[in-house]
């Protein structure tokens, strides 16, 4: 027999629609969204149904974070207050080199994940290595991934040089194959530590295995000055030669574009990760968001990781992106709050090619869905349940998380996750990268 639930929240945000329906029930029926009906229609059809009652919550579809980097949830606060390549070369690189393994990377992941889920994040576009760890992390928590297996020339303690780097890639596709909630990406690091042949591997297996490709692009104006040194061109026109723009391409940061690059973007069907926050940390600069939404480019939006934020709060994203892009273009009408929140669901699902299964709230679609209570003093009153959740909302307000229709998250304790045990890991880490 189907498991039948009757979800009825205050406020139903379908997203693509930018409908705030009242008086709506959600029917979810084992992993899948049945039906979106007045709620006596809905008790009238499933008489026997369970009932989920959220009398001061709004239900929209959960976040999707479009570029994480999970484990380094265990270098959250490492190394503060530097600039990117400082930060990279003398202080992460060298603990990675010493510390990563299976074991950390799938401790930190499952730390990102419960801290996620805990904000209403029910999907994540991750870069990182040991992708096996990866996504044994988010099948044990039940969350949903698209694992990003990260290529770069040089050698790491995971792996000697390119080669290996895609060999330790196919294997792992192949490993997991056919897991409902983990999808797989080819994740050249950056233009900086990618060569012209490998790239150009890259593009072939994305194409021979159907698979989307993500890479750091156009961070900051270093890169770009590197660029020009050592290839004569930017980055964008470089990889443009190179055949990498495509709808297949998630391009993480994109600070720093000219109008003739966001035009290209747009034509080539780039998707962008925006990462506000880490952009600040880093003073990598200020993301052309108003311009790339202009162009009718696809922007999700992104923590990246938790040594670079130092939360994975896509909540907080939400509200900075909003702020900046209107500061920014000096127009308090760039990026409204609907816009803000369809990036931030329905953008990263489009970008993951995952747009069929998540990120809107539709019959048919998997339940990943999120409930936020705004009976709380920071969201009274409430006018419109769509600008705090964007201006106002704290995730901790988060109450409910289903992923493909399990309970994740009930009244904001964790369901599947056991938190003293993940808490106890990352103290254990703590205390040996402290030494």
């Amino acid at each position: 027999m189907p498991r039948i639930t009757l979800v009825q929240p205050r406020w139903l945000l379908q997203i693509e629609s930018r409908n705030v329906l009242t008086g709506h029930a959600l029917v979810m029926q084992d992993d899948r969204i049945a039906a979106i009906l007045p709620q006596a229609d809905a008790h009238t059809a499933w008489p026997d149904a369970a009932v989920v009652n959220l009398p001061d919550h709004a239900l929209m579809p959960g976040l999707v974070n479009l570029h994480a980097h999970s484990a380094m949830t265990l270098l959250r606060g490492y190394a503060d207050d530097l600039a990117l390549m400082t930060w990279l070369n003398e202080h992460i690189w060298p603990a990675e080199g010493k510390h990563v393994s299976d074991e950390f990377v799938y401790d930190g992941t499952q730390l990102a994940i419960a801290e996620m889920i805990r904000g209403g994040t029910t999907c994540a576009n991750d870069m990182y290595f040991h992708h096996g760890a990866v996504a044994r992390a988010a099948i044990a928590s039940g969350f949903r991934i698209m694992v990003g297996c990260s290529i770069l020339e040089f050698p790491t303690p995971y792996a000697s040089g390119a080669d290996a780097y895609i060999q330790k890639a196919l294997a792992c596709i192949d490993e997991f194959r056919g897991e409902p909630l983990v999808g797989f990406t080819l994740a050249p690091h950056a233009p900086y530590t990618v060569s012209d042949a490998t790239f150009g591997r890259v593009i072939t297996l994305a194409d021979e295995l159907g698979i989307g490709i993500h890479c750091h692009i156009h961070e900051t104006q270093d890169e770009i000055a590197g660029s020009l040194k050592e290839h004569g061109v930017r980055p964008l026109e470089r990889l443009a030669g190179l055949g990498l723009l495509s709808g297949q391409l998630v391009a993480a940061h994109m600070v720093h574009m000219t109008d003739a690059e966001i035009a290209l973007v747009a034509k080539r069907g780039v998707h962008i990760a925006h990462n506000p926050a880490s952009n600040l940390k880093l003073a990598s600069g200020f993301a052309r968001v108003t311009d790339q939404l202009t162009a009718g480019i696809n922007v999700g939006i992104g923590t990246d990781g938790a040594a670079s934020n130092n939360k994975l709060d896509m909540f907080a994203e939400l509200r900075l992106a909003a702020l900046l892009a209107k500061g920014q273009s000096g127009n308090p009408e760039a990026l409204p709050a609907w816009q803000a929140l369809e990036m931030a669901t329905l953008g990263g699902a489009r970008a993951l090619g995952w747009d069929d299964r998540i990120g809107t709230l539709e019959a048919g679609k998997a339940a990943d869905m999120i409930a936020v209570d705004l009976s709380a003093l920071g969201t009274q009153p409430c006018f419109d349940p769509v600008s705090h959740l964007v201006y106002a909302l704290d995730r901790q307000q988060v109450s409910h998380v289903w992923i493909n229709g399990e309970l994740q998250l009930a009244d904001g304790e964790l369901t599947r996750i056991k938190l003293p045990q993940v808490a106890a890991r990352a103290r254990h880490w703590q205390q040996r990268i402290a030494g």
